[in-house]
């Protein structure tokens, strides 16, 4: 009964169910509004806004949001001291590598469709799988090893180009060609407007996984058991981020053309919600871990899968094929198995403690996981930004 009571609630709902239905509606609706800000009709390569000023834009607001929660709530003087701390220069670095993720990603929306790019982006997972297993020397269960196996395959036949699957099944159920060649006439009729090239689309989804679990395995291992608070760890991800955004991509990448047209040139209001989305949508999937375990988590990248899926089906005229279902099933599994925590022997004392307790997103060195504590510490941050 007193577990139930501890449990926190918003409205006289447990905020874990109010957190994994923002962070799948948060998922989803990110992905469909920025690809569409890149492909709505009516603009061109010519007339559509820089991406460039959109990831300054992102850090700008982020770190406004930020900023004004930590004076309001810990004071002008304590919050400056907390953010400009001893250890906050080494914010620079993941804060330069998500500054270069986030410009990736708005070269991949340009480039892929919703629903492939949701699926392709899980290769963050194998990336981050890598880093940990190299940098933090950390093992894996067979059953994660499997789960990453299954993961690279669903992903390579979400990749693997419609002619080809659809010749190799005729081949052994004796169908024509073409219907192949139907199917890839209307797939290609129905985005040659959007002008997008699939190939620079997977070049920039897999840097910016490289990128992402990179930045979240050296945060993790340079800032383990720091104290810092999640919007204090904010604010200093966005003011070391301005500055690759600001000098790398606007004044460096963009500049000459920015100076011509103007920094919001291209600008409506579905480029605004797409910035408003993606400030807001880090700081909602860091609250998210605060009350959302890992298997939540995951469930709610499924689900907004799927929605993103049947979104691009019903706006973007996207074509299913039988090599995307089957590579996004084998995702879904596969991100379901990777989520399972692995199985440990408790403790007569231990057990139902253990029944409620939050699965960490990324678990805390074996040493704080041990039976020595009967509950891990708490406070840890564990996941800044996706």
């Amino acid at each position: 009964m007193s577990s139930q009571q501890d449990v926190p609630r918003l409205f006289n709902i447990p905020l874990k169910y109010i957190s994994l239905v923002t962070l799948t509606f948060q998922n989803s609706a990110l992905i469909l509004i920025m690809h569409y800000s890149r492909v709505m009709p009516g603009y061109d390569g010519s007339s559509r806004y820089f991406a460039s000023t959109a990831v300054l834009l992102n850090e700008v607001i982020k770190l406004c949001l930020c900023s004004t929660v930590v004076a309001y709530d810990r004071g002008f003087q304590l919050g400056w001291k907390e953010v400009f701390s001893r250890d906050c220069w080494k914010l620079a670095i993941p804060a330069c590598l998500y500054t270069v993720q986030n410009s990736l990603q708005y070269v991949a929306v340009s480039n892929l469709d919703a629903a492939t790019f949701q699926v392709t982006y899980q290769l963050k997972i194998i990336t981050t799988a890598i880093f940990s297993v190299t940098m933090l020397h950390r093992s894996l269960s067979h059953l994660k090893w499997i789960s990453l196996l299954m993961l690279t395959i669903g992903i390579a036949l979400v990749q693997l180009p419609h002619d080809v699957f659809s010749f190799v099944t005729s081949s052994f159920t004796g169908g024509s060609d073409s219907e192949t060649h139907s199917a890839e006439k209307e797939h290609h009729a129905l985005e040659g407007e959007a002008d997008m090239n699939r190939t620079l689309g997977l070049t920039a989804v897999l840097i910016a996984c490289i990128l992402s679990g990179l930045a979240g395995v050296y945060f993790e291992k340079v800032l383990k058991g720091a104290n810092a608070s999640l919007w204090v760890r904010n604010i200093q991800l966005s003011f070391f981020s301005l500055f690759p955004a600001l000098f790398i991509g606007v004044l460096w990448k963009d500049g000459a053309q920015i100076s011509e047209k103007g920094f919001f040139f291209g600008y409506n209001a579905v480029v605004w919600t797409a910035i408003l989305f993606q400030a807001g949508g880090g700081i909602v999937v860091a609250l998210c871990v605060n009350f959302a375990d890992n298997i939540a988590k995951n469930f709610a990248t499924s689900i907004s899968i799927l929605i993103s899926f049947v979104a691009s089906v019903y706006f973007f005229d996207f074509v299913v094929t039988a090599n995307f279902v089957m590579g996004a099933i084998l995702v879904l599994i596969a991100t379901y198995l990777y989520s399972k925590p692995d199985k440990k022997p408790t403790t007569v004392g231990t057990q139902n403690k253990e029944d409620y307790r939050p699965v960490p997103l990324q678990s805390t060195n074996s040493e704080s996981i041990s039976g020595r504590s009967p509950r891990p510490p708490l406070g840890v941050f564990n996941e800044k930004r996706q």
